[in-house]
């Protein structure tokens, strides 16, 4: 199901990284189910033609990941005027950048850098989950400003409850580097290039490394003994996580 990427991801013009995770086979051979989640970057640039598109996906939750200096620049996007429920979830609170640095390095993007989020106020978190076990509040679509990092992470938690192999979750993570060249080339076009930065620089700041999930969910299993572990022991339950089950996994066959 990883090679199904034409299926999963919505193209549109103005928003990248934007796709469903539905279809990937998870606890007791059930499939996640189509239609249900959508993972995306910031939506505020989208054309006209792309809210058609958009409002025919019937969201009716948005999950914004984002800091608040971020949500102020950017604004929150084209979803609630479309009747969607907006909710703010910032994993990494104002200035986390900055102590992420400090606690690993400006080194990028890394799976030690993800596991730093979780050093961060964990209420969030519980937040987001509660959300994803509520039928009344899907379909959703979650996001941040590119849609890879805390996106990602959160992504591989939920793909972790759904009892996905963690091979194709590693590689779901990956896809974001399938829309990178399109995503820069838009820049480039309407913005320009940031001052001092080359295409190829951008380039590689836009997409993931190939490692970066794998080193996170390695620190998981190292500190919390797993995923699951780990949401248990900041208040995702497994009564929640059950909850979150019956909600996204199709029933079996």
């Amino acid at each position: 199901m990883i090679n199904d990427y034409e299926a999963r991801h919505h193209k549109f013009k103005a928003c990248f990284n934007f796709r469903d995770i539905g279809g990937y086979v998870g606890l007791n051979g059930r499939q996640v189910k189509w239609g249900i989640y959508y993972r995306a970057g910031r939506q505020d640039r989208m054309t006209g033609q792309d809210l058609t598109k958009l409002k025919k996906l019937g969201i009716k939750t948005q999950l914004d990941l984002r800091r608040s200096d971020e949500t102020s620049h950017q604004g929150r996007g084209p979803l609630e005027s479309m009747g969607a429920r907006y909710a703010l979830h910032p994993v990494m609170p104002d200035g986390g950048s900055e102590k992420l640095n400090k606690l690993v390095g400006d080194t990028g993007i890394s799976g030690e850098r993800y596991l730093g989020y979780l050093g961060f106020d964990s209420s969030p978190w519980v937040g987001i989950f509660d959300v994803m076990a509520d039928a009344d509040q899907l379909p959703l679509l979650i996001h941040c400003t590119a849609g890879k990092d805390r996106t990602g992470v959160t992504t591989a938690l939920l793909l972790s409850i759904l009892g996905v192999d963690r091979k194709i979750i590693e590689a779901d993570y990956v896809l974001t580097n399938r829309d990178v060249e399109r995503q820069v080339a838009y820049i480039e076009e309407t913005e320009g290039l940031p001052d001092n930065m080359s295409r190829e620089t951008l380039t590689k700041l836009a997409g993931v490394p190939e490692n970066a999930m794998a080193v996170f969910l390695d620190g998981l299993d190292e500190k919390y003994d797993g995923p699951l572990n780990y949401l248990e022991s900041i208040g995702v339950n497994r009564e929640q996580q059950q909850a979150i089950q019956a909600v996204l996994l199709a029933p079996s066959r």
